[in-house]
């Protein structure tokens, strides 16, 4: 059986739901197959706090719209809690916790049985601890289920027309303040403002890490070469400077995932001021 078929066999035995949906690559696929097979008896539901680019806000919108989706933005409260706040190893586990919540919360006032979110296969094989929260509150997981990762999803979105075939992983912008620092919405604020400057730039897979006032930006290394380029370095310097940052570091790494959870400035000489 075709995996697009799989996929939509397990939709319509877990039956009416409201679904976690962020924009991304993984639950616009969900999204779309849930549609496909349960109509309108499948809610997106989008939680909206100060760790959601209001980039990643508006491309959810036109998702939604495009698959011909319910749609429902949904205010969490993640950032009144102390223990998210304090930003330990188990961040990820206090926001899915508060995902969760409001996803049972929306899917009982909706009349929906069940609710359900974007893991994969591949999120098998790191530290998720947004899955016990999963498996605390019932919620499924189809495209798990189905056996499908990430390069499977990329093909059948591509093959279903979804624009969100070849977009890059994204996280949270809570995800670059390294573990240990407390989160604000101050900081999340600028994290957002240097990563669209840097966006501007033509930029596509890249992450502005924070501590305190300090940036590092990390840039996926195919695309390092951009840096050569004296007039293109110097313009990301000064847009991340002017988000409210006083120093950015060039990380002669590039990208690398996880990278949020600790911070090691760049050499001096990647440096501006």
């Amino acid at each position: 059986m075709p995996a697009i078929d799989i996929l939509r066999s397990i939709i319509a035995d877990i039956g009416p739901m409201a679904l976690g949906f962020s924009g991304g690559v993984d639950s616009t696929l969900l999204l779309k197959a849930a549609v496909d097979v349960l109509g309108a008896k499948a809610v997106a539901i989008t939680t909206i706090s100060a760790s959601l680019p209001a980039r990643e806000k508006e491309e959810a919108r036109a998702l939604a719209r495009l698959i011909g989706a319910h749609h429902r933005f949904v205010t969490s409260g993640e950032l009144e809690d102390p223990r998210y706040r304090e930003n330990s190893g188990r961040r990820c586990y206090f926001c899915r916790s508060e995902l969760f919540r409001i996803l049972r919360g929306e899917a009982d006032a909706l009349g929906l049985g069940a609710i359900a979110y974007g893991a994969q296969v591949d999120d098998l094989g790191e530290s998720r601890p947004g899955m016990i929260a999963a498996k605390e509150f019932g919620a499924r997981a189809p495209l798990l289920e189905a056996g499908l990762g990430k390069a499977e999803i990329r093909t059948l979105s591509r093959e279903l027309g979804l624009p969100t075939w070849d977009k890059p992983a994204l996280a949270c912008l809570a995800s670059r303040i390294p573990h240990g620092t407390a989160i604000s919405p101050e900081d999340l604020a600028r994290v957002e403002r240097a990563e669209e400057r840097v966006r501007e730039e033509g930029f596509r897979v890249f992450r502005v890490r924070a501590r305190g006032s300090e940036a590092r930006l990390e840039v996926a290394r195919e695309e390092m070469p951009l840096l050569e380029n004296a007039a293109v370095r110097q313009r990301v310097a000064l847009g991340v400077l002017a988000s409210g940052f006083t120093r950015v570091f060039f990380d002669p790494e590039g990208y690398r995932p996880g990278g949020g959870s600790s911070f090691s400035p760049a050499p001096p000489a990647g440096e501006r001021d």
